[in-house]
């Protein structure tokens, strides 16, 4: 066990214990008060069991075999020349040991070791709740899979989410017996063999022990809560590759202001807005008036005279609005002066910018929701027959073993089915920026693809934006729910199923694909970030050297000498050599600018086309391995 162990009591297990425990290798222990009510329900099992009443998955068999008493002998006793295959035990160790084997029956790839490890501090969790009738030997036993590091292999397909998840459980439990395969110290070896090199011995389970074990909502839930872990972050992710791109755009923040998001406070939209702004903080970008920001222009030998600006790979430009073209728009142009550069004169960003606190909060919602759900369930007693053996004043034993539907999975299936619906939306908005950025049509002034591309031969980022793409349907064409679809099991005993396993495994799985599209809008940001300062910065270096004329050149539409219009346009380009000047450094702000400082620590600027495959490769480690999570 490591130092790092977490008190299990059965009531208080936390997703951040669990993750703990299944991403940074916490081991657990065992509250010795709860072990009280543990032994309390298996002493009063045995006692029923001696006593002789008939009790589910105990003294009968299973599902649709309910119906089927155990006898007193094997009848298989009595073949001609005995019963070749008599296994040890009673008929009643005989069922829960056949219940384990029979039912680890999945297949598919294994899951990860922090899926199996999630799943084990469930399982452990809930039966410490005293009401599943296991003995403390076998739930130490369980615990010490655990602390040893032995991983049982569960095959990831097999479970319909009702009874629970039967099959993944009985992989997870029949390495206790010696059985099935397991993971320890990096190698896979047989259940026996893992058992053995831990210092660890097979057990034999009594009453009713394989049904405590394999028939609960652990591995939905294991599955369900890791992936709400990784969402937690790559929402904040969201919230940042957002905020980057919205300062690439030199875009507009009255739309995050708290007063707008007061009149229709949606928790998640609020809190998205108020992060927003935060990471936001200190951008000198964001809100600049129009007339300020040039536009991309490529590069040629004569476009700079400094041996600074020289170095540059693309010239700046705007377009001069002559007075005769201005009537009408008199107010706006007593605000703002008459260039166009790279910022449309318009009071409104596009949807994937402006919108980005109600779409992003309506994901953060989705994940609040099912937070609460799985925060309820991590605590939860999800076997069946449930024991209550402090119901003292019962008269028959159904008062105290009862039969109930704990272990169908359809408050997490639905719960899954919702952010299965979200996660796609936030990745296609993040696709929609991405694309924004690259597109000359759309994206401010910036270049092509965010190349020069002086001599035609690059590409940029334009094949970016299509693995975004692909990454986008794939989520949407995985986004349908699992769970309105039951395929009845058990000879239709098991007539209705959750197949939240499906659903929660879905999750998971999508949140890999999410983080890729979010790496790939901060890697695309970046690019369009640097070009954005640098053409603001060198716009604003030509105009503090005070040369308004150089400024000048710079502008397309200018009158000739001659031409009534020329001081009106002498005057207005000394204004805005005058107004550039005034400001200090453009840059993003601070969370922002902390982001970009540690993605171009491992990826640099993009001058010129170059293989991306390694760059896109980092991206995706850095947001996977949450380099991120600082700013």
């Amino acid at each position: 066990m490591t130092a790092n162990s977490i008190l299990l009591d059965g009531n208080s297990l936390s997703r951040q214990q669990l993750v703990a425990v299944a991403r940074h290798g916490h081991g657990v222990r065992l509250d010795p008060s709860q072990l009280t009510r543990v032994k309390r329900a298996a002493d009063f099992l045995a006692e029923k069991v001696s006593c002789g009443e008939p009790t589910y998955g105990v003294t009968t068999g299973f599902g649709s075999n309910a119906d089927k008493l155990l006898g007193a002998y094997r009848l298989r006793d009595e073949l001609p020349g005995g019963n070749p295959h008599k296994p040890e035990g009673t008929l009643m160790e005989e069922l829960q040991h056949n219940l384990i084997t029979t039912h680890a029956v999945c297949v598919g790839k294994p899951f990860s070791a922090e899926v199996v490890r999630a799943m084990l501090v469930i399982r452990i969790n809930t039966l410490m709740r005293g009401h599943s009738g296991i003995r403390v030997e076998t739930l130490e036993a369980l615990t010490a899979l655990l602390n040893h590091d032995v991983i049982p292999v569960v095959p990831e397909k097999g479970s319909v989410g009702a009874s629970g998840d039967l099959a993944p459980l009985s992989h997870l439990a029949i390495v206790l017996l010696g059985g099935g395969e397991a993971f320890y110290k990096g190698e896979r070896l047989s259940g026996a063999e893992a058992l053995k090199r831990a210092g660890l011995v097979p057990i034999r389970l009594s009453f009713k022990e394989g049904l405590a074990l394999n028939n609960g909502t652990a591995q939905m839930l294991a599955t369900a809560a890791l992936a709400l872990d990784t969402l937690e972050y790559l929402l904040d992710v969201a919230d940042l590759a957002a905020s980057m791109t919205l300062d690439a755009f030199a875009g507009r923040s009255g739309a995050l202001r708290a007063d707008v998001h007061a009149l229709r406070p949606h928790p998640g939209q609020v809190q998205a807005a108020d992060h927003v702004r935060e990471l936001l903080q200190g951008s000198t970008l964001v809100d600049i008036p129009y007339h300020l920001v040039p536009r991309f222009r490529q590069w040629s030998a004569e476009a700079w005279s400094t041996p600074q600006d020289q170095a540059l790979s693309f010239d700046i430009g705007w377009d001069w609005v002559p007075a005769n073209q201005r009537h009408g728009r008199e107010t706006f142009y007593s605000r703002f002066l008459p260039f166009k550069g790279g910022k449309k004169h318009q009071p409104q960003d596009a949807y994937c910018l402006r919108c980005m606190p109600q779409v992003h909060g309506a994901v953060r919602d989705a994940w609040a929701q099912a937070c609460r759900v799985i925060d309820i369930e991590l605590n939860a007693v999800t076997d069946n027959p449930l024991i209550f053996p402090d119901n003292t004043d019962a008269q028959y034993i159904e008062e105290q073993v009862i039969s109930a539907g704990h272990f169908h999975g359809m408050p997490l299936a639905l719960a899954m089915s919702y952010v299965k619906a979200a996660i796609p939306v936030l990745a296609s908005i993040s696709e929609r920026r991405l694309n924004k950025l690259v597109d000359p049509a759309t994206n401010d002034g910036l270049p092509a693809f965010l190349t020069g591309n002086e001599d035609g031969t690059d590409s940029g980022f334009m094949i970016v934006q299509y693995t975004a793409a692909a990454l986008v349907n794939d989520l949407a064409t995985r986004a349908h729910p699992a769970s309105v679809y039951s395929v009845p099991t058990s000879a239709n005993a098991e007539d209705h199923v959750s197949m939240g396993a499906n659903e929660a495994r879905h999750v998971l799985e999508m949140t890999e694909d999410l983080s890729h599209v979010l790496a790939l809008e901060l890697y695309t940001a970046a690019q369009a970030l640097d070009y954005r300062q640098e053409m603001l910065n060198a716009a604003r270096r030509l105009a503090a050297r005070g040369d308004w004329q150089a400024l000048a050149s710079k502008v397309a539409n200018a009158p000739r000498e001659d031409n009534p219009h020329y001081a009106q346009f002498v005057e207005e380009v000394k204004q805005l050599t005058a107004a550039l000047a005034e400001v200090g450094d453009f840059h993003a702000g601070g969370a922002v600018r902390k982001a970009h400082d540690t993605l171009r620590g491992k990826i640099r600027f993009m001058h010129r086309d170059r293989a991306m495959d390694g760059d896109v490769h980092t991206v995706c480690e850095l947001v996977q391995k949450r380099a991120f999570a600082n700013a």
